[in-house]
């Protein structure tokens, strides 16, 4: 830590006190995934679904991160990971307000998750959005696997930058062989009992 900087500890609301006043527990579900394989999709149909159910949450996708908070970073492996911290950071804090956050951002490594974990402590919960590489250039929802596979992209993910999987998520959601509906509410479902006090 730098030095002269003195960070407050709050005596009053705790984030008990923020979940008791919501109703519900504050956790960060970090969705992590190929781009394309879903996990913005499935984000915004399960953030809709606990809002319905007066559940507080509190979605941030990689990409509007990174049009705002981390729009001075590249996709270089450092840069990634303070792409990372930063959303760690941010997830920390709405998560000690009670929220159930939804993070939505490709964190291609096991380090990278690592220390996604290590920042946001026991309400880590990982979510592996699973689809092969081949499945995710078929949908190519966003043009970028046309234009990385003709060498106009650099360090993309999966291709020329590695990807690893999770061999122990909180739940994996394998989106080339279930529909947005069942992957939605398959999550839906252990998230309720999760986030019960």
């Amino acid at each position: 830590m730098q030095e002269n900087i003195f960070p407050i500890k709050h005596t009053l609301l705790q984030q008990l006190d923020k979940e008791k006043l919501n109703g519900h527990k504050g956790i960060v579900l970090w969705m992590f995934g190929l781009s394309g394989s879903g996990k913005t999709t499935i984000a915004r149909a399960l953030e809709n679904e606990l809002y319905s159910k007066g559940i507080h949450t509190k979605l941030l996708d990689g990409d509007n991160l990174r049009a705002g908070i981390t729009n001075n970073l590249t996709f270089s492996i450092e840069d990634r990971v303070e792409n990372i911290r930063r959303a760690s950071e941010v997830s920390k804090l709405f998560m000690e307000n009670g929220n159930v956050v939804i993070c939505s951002l490709v964190s291609p490594t096991k380090d990278i998750r690592k220390q996604a974990q290590e920042i946001i402590g026991k309400g880590f919960r990982e979510v592996f959005v699973n689809a092969p590489f081949e499945v995710c250039a078929e949908r190519d929802v966003k043009g970028l696997y046309k234009k990385a596979l003709a060498g106009e992209i650099k360090n993309f993910t999966g291709l020329d930058s590695p990807f690893e999987g999770s061999e122990n998520p909180f739940i994996e959601l394998r989106t080339h062989e279930k529909d947005l509906e069942t992957c939605k509410n398959e999550l839906l479902e252990i998230v309720l009992k999760e986030i019960q006090l």
